[in-house]
């Protein structure tokens, strides 16, 4: 089991989620984050740290979220790892909780 970046991150891009991962899983895109589910070991801690809870367990993904389970395989084999916390996007907050984000995401 891995667990899953969502919507909610495009434009966010909070990366508190990067601080706590023992095997560096989390990858960076222009304005969101990945897991890769090859490296995840489902430790649980990225997703109470993420400020737009925008991480759940594979399991408790709802079927219209079940893309952003392959949307994180294939970017995490594109963008490169990021294993130190950086600053939110400077609108983070003003897009954080907005619906219908996906056609924002950077690739």
């Amino acid at each position: 089991m891995t667990y899953v970046v969502l919507e909610n991150c495009i434009r966010c891009k909070y990366t508190d989620c990067v601080d706590v991962c023992p095997v560096d899983c989390f990858h960076e895109g222009p304005n969101f984050l990945v897991i890769d589910p090859d490296e995840c070991i489902d430790c649980t801690l990225c997703e109470p740290e993420c400020p737009a809870e925008a991480i759940v367990s594979e399991d408790d993904l709802h079927p219209e979220q079940e893309h952003f389970l392959q949307l994180n395989e294939e970017l995490s084999q594109q963008w490169p790892v990021i294993t130190q916390r950086k600053d939110p996007l400077d609108d983070a907050e003003e897009w954080d909780g907005v619906e219908g984000k996906l056609q924002y995401l950077e690739k």
